[in-house]
């Protein structure tokens, strides 16, 4: 039994009774009526709780599945009333190291009615976490008491990465898809032999096949289209400067986003999608491979990973990326990077990669710096913040000329908004068959 409000107001009111009746009659006289109309009030509570017991509701958790990492995630309780009207408090055991929308669900359900109860949780971090009891509470008829009791829910659930991007992104892929192939099948672009017809007007000379235009005694062009078994390496860094949060979220959980939302548009327009993830070595390799099957053996495999504090080798995943992928790539690594000096090593292992693969650098920048390095001010902490971020932003921009004079592509992007533009980019260059 939980007292209510009410129990608590009709207790205090035997307060000026007990004072009246001692000026009015005596002391003792006072102390026995007080006593016995808390001693009534106590006793109508008890009952009040105990009648609940007749008509509990029924709450069940909706199954959890999985989460998504840095997203609302809708929780849904079902509430199922008996013959009577009740009045709820509902408290479900999330785990503590997640912000909700609401800790504590209040309802009043009509008698034999369902009824949805919802809130929101935004996990921070990935893993397995542990989801308690749902605790319960409900107002008895006369509203002096609360019957309170625990409805066992005890399950674990995983929080994965940003799978809501990626349901997302792979509708608008789906509906863009059969269109762009289309479209830049008619125009003549691509690299690939599709096949072979009669010349029309308007169609590039160029396209002319020779033998065949021989064979038949008239005008045969060659129809092009883009190749589409290509090959996608993904070298996702996993080391120090990956540890440190943006956004609310580890620079690393950013980049596992990006490299999923990568694979999946690579997938999609038909390549063959591996990812390598490293350290000071090659801590996870996932072979190269076609089908939407190979999206979900990624989701799988990098969503336990976590950042560690060592300096990546680049070099070294480079050398052994060479060493397993003899054919020509597209090799996309997704890091960060502070100064040309701290970056020698990244630098050089990119240019190593040149000219037998397309490399691609990706960063991924901290929003922070952009608005203190945007910020005006006449503050002296301030003002040395503002010169400080400056210099890292240029640094940074001396680094990537350095990688384009090598031949080496170029992305760097806050990282909230780097999984959006490194899809753009690669269907930018898929439609112009730089790979």
């Amino acid at each position: 039994m939980i007292p209510s409000i009410r129990l608590y107001f009709l207790l205090a009111i035997a307060i000026p009774i007990a004072l009246l009746l001692a000026m009015l009659v005596n002391q003792q006289t006072s102390i026995i009526a007080t006593v016995l109309f808390d001693g009534l009030i106590i006793g109508l509570g008890i009952i009040d709780a105990l009648r609940v017991k007749s008509h509990l509701v029924q709450v069940t958790r909706h199954p959890l599945h999985r989460l998504s990492i840095g997203r609302d995630n809708l929780i849904v309780l079902s509430v199922r009333s008996a013959n009577q009207t009740a009045k709820i408090r509902i408290s479900d055991s999330y785990p503590l190291e997640f912000d909700v929308s609401q800790a504590l669900l209040e309802a009043t359900v009509n008698p034999n009615t369902n009824e949805e109860l919802t809130y929101t949780i935004r996990p921070q971090n990935r893993g397995e976490y542990h989801w308690g009891d749902i605790q319960v509470r409900q107002l008895g008829n006369w509203g002096l008491a609360w019957h309170d009791w625990k409805i066992p829910a005890s399950e674990k659930v995983a929080v994965y990465p940003d799978l809501v991007m990626l349901k997302e992104l792979s509708i608008r892929l789906t509906l863009e898809n059969s269109g762009t192939m289309r479209r830049l099948q008619k125009i003549g672009i691509g690299t690939e032999f599709a096949e072979l017809r009669e010349y029309n007007i308007g169609d590039d000379p160029r396209s002319i096949d020779w033998k065949a235009t021989a064979r038949r005694s008239r005008p045969v062009v060659r129809v092009l289209e883009p190749e589409r078994e290509q090959t996608l390496i993904i070298l996702l860094d996993r080391g120090r400067l990956m540890t440190a949060r943006v956004q609310g979220l580890k620079r690393f959980d950013w980049g596992v986003n990006a490299a999923l939302s990568l694979a999946s548009a690579g997938l999609h327009r038909g390549d063959r999608v591996g990812v390598g993830v490293f350290d000071r070595e090659i801590t996870t390799w996932i072979p190269p491979e076609r089908g939407q099957h190979q999206l979900s053996k990624l989701i799988e495999r990098l969503a336990p990973i976590q950042p560690v504090l060592l300096e990546p080798d680049y070099v070294g995943a480079v050398t052994k990326l060479v060493n397993q992928q003899t054919r020509r790539a597209l090799v996309v690594l997704i890091t960060d990077l502070i100064d040309v000096t701290a970056s020698t090593e990244m630098l050089s292992a990119l240019a190593r990669l040149a000219p037998r693969y397309l490399a691609f650098c990706v960063t991924l920048r901290d929003p922070l710096v952009d608005q203190i390095a945007h910020t005006s001010t006449v503050e002296i902490t301030p003002a040395y913040n503002r010169a400080v971020a400056l210099d890292l932003l240029a640094q940074r921009q001396i680094a990537f000329a350095q990688l384009k004079q090598k031949g080496v592509l170029v992305l760097d992007a806050p990282a909230n908004q780097i999984s959006k533009q490194l899809v753009d980019r690669y269907l930018q260059l898929k439609s112009r068959n730089q790979l």
